[in-house]
Parts: structure tokens; C-alpha cells; sequence
């Protein structure tokens, strides 16, 4: 099948497979057979956790380019476009590249539909990853960083054996597909775990289902704060340390420390040499869209920042706290999907938004409702001053504020791509 452009092949997707979510390797990893996908010759890192993974990715991603490396990075959601999620060399790929790895998968499903008594059907998101993985072959890159998109053990992402597994952290996200409690979540994210490579980790209270897997494959295990970790010195430096070297001093990264110190710790394990790659100002000059973005509009000091669950507001809070100033309110813009965590996530902001603005993403069926949003701050003796689309809130936030203010658009990803859109960022 050859669909026109990448839009049709994406509403083509969004139909295609009767769930949206559809856990299981098995489809994906028959056509990703077919397709001779399974074994890529470049070094491959794989990322799961509940938070900071794309920190991570980026960081890993930029250590491994500075050491020489083709790199190919896929993650998901996307803000703005699909193609931020396949990324070659630190650029998007081409829509002409992705249309062409559809089809092939198209074909390639076709191919295995003929030969079993049941059509082979992928999710979105099962296309998105062999598309990344042909991409990625055709394009002879020479290190991939993976992240995973949902748990780890059933992700489609995990049909690539890992020479290297990270694990951000584990906190509880995803419940109805991965459990209610760490010790369940840790066990699905330790499935991207293999026999004998090693596994880092960047919780600091790791699961025991993490320490069991590790040691059931005899994979080395690399724990944060016991052989590797870091230490925040001042406003702007830190010390990283692995093993018996520390390097002390460094430009302090603006993004997740933890992230950024167990992207250190895959470079140090791949052999890289930190002093000579410039590391540590290779990763203190990341930025991550999305993550605690910063944005100057019309005088004012916009802050877009993908939290959507309670780990995440909890760190957002950290970074509210860090970077406030004595005279500044700050007027919040939040949506978020029905099926997370509100009360909780919403609870860690209580006394830090001054102002709460409730936006409606009414053409996303998951979206919470405006209704459901205004109860959850009602549980909070808090209210609302204002709802509407996100550009609405922006622009009621602006009318409401003062230049030393600062407004927050925090959620959902389709809340913040709404925000990059209405403040008109690319």
C-alpha cells in the first residue's frame, strides 16, 4: 500500500488496529522477523522508567555522538511533529523516510498475513518502532538509544536485545496496564534487562523486582549512589563520580541529574573517555523540549513541562522552588489525561500556582474534563479562575499577570504541544 503523505499514513494507523494499546511482542516481533530487524550490528542502549527517560536518551544520545558515533534515537510521544520521534544524527527524519519504512512494513505484515490464518495486525505505536529500526539499518547507524514507550517487559521497543539497560526511576504511572505498586511496575520494567550485559539503574530506592532480575540473568547491575552518583555543589555545579573516579566541579546540567548521571555511567561503561569528549559541557548545554522549557512571550517568563504524574509534579516543585523569586506568582495552565494520578499530581502544586487555569482537550477522548479537573481542585479547597482552550488560558494568564510573573503550562503532552503552539515555537 502507498499512502500520499505522512498525515495519511497516520490517520491510516490510528484505524488500523481495533486497540490502541495492545501489550505483546509476538505480532511485532514475527514482522520485525520478516523484515531481518532483530539484530542490529550498532550498539544498543535501551532506556524504560517512569520518569526522565528522555533526559536520559538525549544525554546518552549526545555523549555518543561526541565520541564519534551515527546515532539513532527513537522515543515517544511527540510534541509537535511525528518525526521528532525518529532522529538520525540529531535530526528528525524526513516524512519521504517514514512513508517509505510504512510501506515496508505494510508489506512485510502482508507477507506474514499469508502465510497464518489470521491477519497481522500492528498498534500505531508497533509501526512507529520497526519504522524507526528500518530507518535506522538503512541509514548504517552505529549506536541506537531506544526508549521505551510503555513498561518494558511487553513493549515493542524490547524485541532488540540491549547491550546496555538503563532504568530511570520506577514510580507509579500506567496502573491499569502495569500494576499498582513499584515492586510490579519494576518487574515489567526489568524485562528490557538481558543475560550477562549490564543494567544501570537511577532509583534511588530501587525495587527488589529489579535487584532479582539482575541477578536471575547474572546481568551487572550499576546502582546510583553505590557505583555511581553525583552530588550538587552549588547553584551551578556538581561532582559525578563512578567507581573510584569522580570528577568534581562540572557545569550543572539543566536537566534530571539522575538522568544525566546514568547517561554518564553508559558512556563510561562503553570505554568513552569523559575528559576528552568535553562531557560534562557536552551535557550541561541539553535542553529537552517539554522539560521545564522555558519561553520568553510578551514579557513573560513561560515555563512548558510534560509532568503527569505525582513523581513528576514533585520534581517540578523542585524546580518551581529553585528558580523563584521573591515577587513572582505563578499562574498555572494544566490538562491531563483521565486515567493518571490528578489528585495526587495536582496536590504536590497546592500553595506553589497561584492562579489555576483549567484547559479543555476535548478532541482527545482520554482528556480529563474541565468538570473533572475543577473537582480535583475543589478536593484541594483550591479554584479556578478561568477555563477554556490551552491558547485561552495563555492568553487570560497574560492579561492576569505581571511581568515579574511566571506562567506554567504543565500535563499532558498535547497540553504543552498546545502551549509550544500558541506561543508559536517550533
Amino acid at each position: 500500500m502507498q499512502l500520499d503523505s505522512l498525515s495519511a499514513w497516520l490517520g491510516w494507523l490510528e484505524q488500523n488496529h481495533p486497540q490502541e494499546i495492545d501489550l505483546g511482542l509476538d505480532r511485532v516481533a514475527c514482522v520485525a522477523t520478516r523484515m531481518a530487524l532483530l539484530n542490529p550490528s550498532a550498539t544498543v542502549i535501551t532506556v524504560a522508567g517512569t520518569n526522565g527517560k528522555g533526559s536520559c536518551v538525549t544525554a546518552t544520545a549526545a555523549l555518543l555522538s561526541a565520541a564519534g558515533y551515527s546515532v539513532g534515537v527513537y522515543t515517544s510521544p511527540h510534541l509537535l511533529r511525528y518525526n521528532e520521534r525518529i532522529v538520525v544524527d540529531g535530526k528528525p527524519v524526513a516524512d519521504e523516510e517514514i512513508c517509505s519504512a510504512f510501506a515496508a512494513i505494510y508489506s512485510a505484515c502482508q507477507q506474514v498475513s499469508a502465510e497464518f490464518p489470521q491477519a497481522v495486525s500492528l498498534t500505531y505505536f508497533e509501526y512507529g518502532t520497526l519504522a524507526a529500526l528500518e530507518i535506522f539499518r538503512r541509514r548504517n547507524v552505529t549506536a541506537l538509544v531506544l526508549e521505551v514507550g510503555l513498561g518494558g517487559r511487553l513493549d515493542a521497543v524490547n524485541i532488540i536485545n540491549a547491550d546496555i539497560a538503563v532504568i530511570t526511576s520506577i514510580a507509579l504511572d500506567h496502573t491499569d496496564w502495569l500494576g499498582d505498586n513499584r515492586d510490579v511496575i519494576g518487574y515489567e520494567k526489568a524485562g528490557i534487562m538481558r543475560a550477562s550485559k549490564p543494567v544501570i539503574c537511577a532509583d534511588f530506592s530501587p525495587p527488589i523486582t529489579i535487584l532479582d532480575q539482575a541477578m536471575a540473568l547474572a546481568a551487572p547491575l550499576y546502582l546510583i549512589s553505590r557505583d555511581f552518583g553525583f552530588m550538587q555543589t552549588d547553584a551551578g555545579h556538581w561532582n559525578w563520580w563512578t567507581g573510584a573516579q569522580e570528577f568534581r566541579d562540572q557545569p550543572l546540567p539543566q536537566l534530571p541529574l539522575p538522568s544525566v548521571a546514568a547517561a554518564l555511567q553508559v558512556a563510561n561503561l562503553l570505554g568513552l573517555n569523559l575528559p576528552t569528549l568535553n562531557a560534562f559541557d557536552c551535557v550541561a548545554a541539553l535542553r529537552v523540549p517539554g522539560r521545564f522549557q522555558t519561553v520568553q512571550w510578551h514579557d513573560r517568563h513561560v515555563i512548558l513541562d510534560v509532568a503527569h504524574n505525582p513523581a513528576a509534579t514533585a520534581y517540578l516543585v523542585e524546580r518551581l522552588v529553585q528558580t523563584a523569586s521573591p515577587s513572582s506568582k505563578v499562574h498555572g495552565i494544566v490538562a491531563m489525561m483521565s486515567d493518571k494520578d490528578r489528585a495526587q499530581s495536582l496536590a504536590n502544586l497546592k500553595g506553589r500556582i497561584n492562579h489555576w487555569y483549567l484547559a479543555d482537550l476535548e478532541f482527545i477522548p482520554r482528556a480529563a474534563t474541565i468538570e473533572q479537573l475543577r473537582q480535583n481542585l475543589t478536593d484541594l479547597d483550591l479554584s479556578a479562575d478561568f477555563s477554556g482552550t490551552v491558547a485561552d488560558c495563555l492568553q487570560r494568564a497574560l492579561n492576569n499577570s505581571n511581568p515579574a510573573d511566571r506562567i506554567l503550562i504543565f500535563g499532558s503532552f498535547y497540553t504543552v504541544a498546545a502551549g509550544l503552539q500558541a506561543l508559536a515555537v517550533e
